[in-house]
């Protein structure tokens, strides 16, 4: 029996790199994963598999920057307190277009702390997102929601392992570049391609070389595939192929990789936004970080980022440090706050048009 829990030594060493060091589309991310991190792609493989089967992995699969090939925003939904549990629910199970589905809550009575639902949404092009939003909010009886699509990227990459021994403060040297949001109109032969490249892949499918079968799936020979999917990575649609952690809930051994899970706001001048997403960016201990507008209801927050951790308070000096730089860097902050993660729930949103298209006429006769 091998070892299953992310905190095994050599487990942990294959999960640095594994979770979001593989930047693109790699024909063997196998080998590339074994030659980055000093263990021998027999042994990465049977690891990636016997941890996925145990649930210590969530999900294995190449990631696209869907914010390119889908209308996406964060959410943030006022559902009357009865009903914010049945609201989740649904989201979570009968939406494939909410990927992170969380109920968030804030320390004291602050601007924007009725909003406990919180989720991202994709919708692909050529359909409204505002449409449906209406759609959900309808369905789940929220009284209000705010759609707040990403401007700019400053920082996209969940490494949980290896942000374990981050100190407050730890940067890169050099603030991040932002990201821009454009579109990006695919043939349906990409699509193709796209759809079954990004399918999660099941334990039998760890193995060298796993995109032999998603090219038989496509109906295209693998060197095809490989030329489609470099195009692709070329055309910045392509994300990374990773390891993605159970995060939120314990492994079967009762381990678990964090506790609690942060959205930072910020509200920095106009104009400033750039700026001061490269330098809160910058900061090795997020996840994530936007450029988003959150408007009047969250007192005009335009930076917001996440960090995950089993200690709360470690996470307030994270954040305590990155305040500090914005002083250091001459930004202005008109106000800040933290939203803290409860239950969640995480799955890929859903991008393909054929499929939304489906759905939607689904919901509109139920």
């Amino acid at each position: 029996m091998l070892p299953v829990e992310h905190n095994d030594p050599v487990n942990a060493r294959i999960l640095a790199i594994s979770e979001d060091k593989i930047e693109g589309f790699v024909r063997d991310p196998f080998e590339e994963i074994a030659r980055r991190s000093g263990v021998d792609v027999d042994a990465v493989m049977a690891r990636i598999a016997a941890m996925l089967r145990a649930g210590t992995i969530r999900r294995v699969r190449q990631t696209l920057l869907a914010t390119n090939l889908a209308d996406g925003a964060l959410v943030a939904w006022k559902v009357p307190e009865n009903k914010v549990d049945a609201a989740f629910d649904w989201m979570f199970q009968r939406d494939p277009f909410s990927g992170h589905v969380v109920l968030r809550s804030t320390e004291t009575a602050t601007a924007g702390s009725d909003y406990k639902l919180w989720t991202t949404v994709k919708v692909p092009h050529g359909f409204s997102l505002q449409g449906h939003c209406e759609l959900l909010a309808n369905k789940v009886g929220a009284e209000r929601f705010r759609v707040m699509p990403a401007k700019g990227i400053f920082t996209l990459g969940v490494g949980h392992v290896r942000r374990k021994t981050i100190e407050p403060g730890s940067k890169a040297d050099q603030p991040a570049k932002m990201i821009p949001v454009q579109v990006v109109d695919l043939s349906e032969h990409e699509w193709k391609i796209l759809l079954a490249l990004k399918r999660e892949l099941a334990p039998e499918e760890i193995q060298r070389t796993p995109w032999t079968r998603r090219a038989e799936e496509a109906g295209v020979s693998l060197d095809e595939f490989y030329r489609v999917a470099e195009q692709l990575n070329a055309r910045k649609v392509i994300g990374r192929f990773s390891t993605f952690l159970e995060h939120v809930k314990p492994s079967a051994g009762g381990v678990r990789v964090t506790r609690f899970n942060a959205l930072f706001h910020w509200a920095v001048p106009s104009g400033r936004e750039m700026e001061a997403g490269g330098e809160v960016g910058r900061h090795h201990i997020l996840t994530h970080c936007y450029w988003r507008e959150a408007g009047p209801e969250f007192k005009n927050v335009n930076i917001m980022a996440v960090a995950h951790g089993t200690d709360k308070q470690l996470l307030l000096d994270h954040k305590a440090a990155i305040d500090q730089h914005l002083r250091a860097s001459s930004i202005p902050v008109e106000y800040t706050n933290v939203f803290w993660g409860g239950r969640s729930e995480i799955k890929p949103s859903e991008i393909s048009p054929l499929v939304y298209r489906d759905w939607l006429g689904q919901q509109l006769k139920s």
